[in-house]
């Protein structure tokens, strides 16, 4: 099991490579956490106290994913074998990317960003 510093590196810090797996459930829980938002978004009265405190939570879900988001698609890209600013597509592209790149095999060995997929860097 994943401590919390490994799953901070994951989602937040640019440093590293990750893996197609890592990548591609990564991606999918930042989008799965997005979706619930935004479903507890529409269940409310629009207007209502309880839907402006959602719309509020949902807004900073989706400032926090796009981070998460980028930070994955960097290191997908590192594994790459790719420079980070690659990672800026992940802003358009979104959920199609994640699959693309979970479908491409990263480099093997260690390459400039690090050792090997899914080892944290700091």
């Amino acid at each position: 099991m994943a401590d919390v510093n490994t799953v901070f590196w994951l989602f937040f810090k640019l440093k590293g490579r990750a893996g197609r797996a890592a990548y591609f459930l990564g991606g999918l829980f930042v989008l799965i956490v997005q979706m619930f938002f935004f479903y507890r978004v529409s269940l409310e009265v629009e207007g209502s106290a309880a839907s402006q405190t959602w719309a509020m939570a949902f807004l900073i879900a989706a400032l926090v994913a796009t981070w998460a988001n980028f930070a994955l698609t960097a290191k997908r890209f590192h594994d790459l074998g790719k420079p980070t600013p690659f990672a800026l597509i992940s802003l358009i592209a979104g959920f199609i990317l994640i699959i693309v790149l979970s479908l491409m095999k990263g480099e093997d060995g260690p390459n400039r960003y690090g050792p090997q997929a899914d080892v944290p860097q700091w």
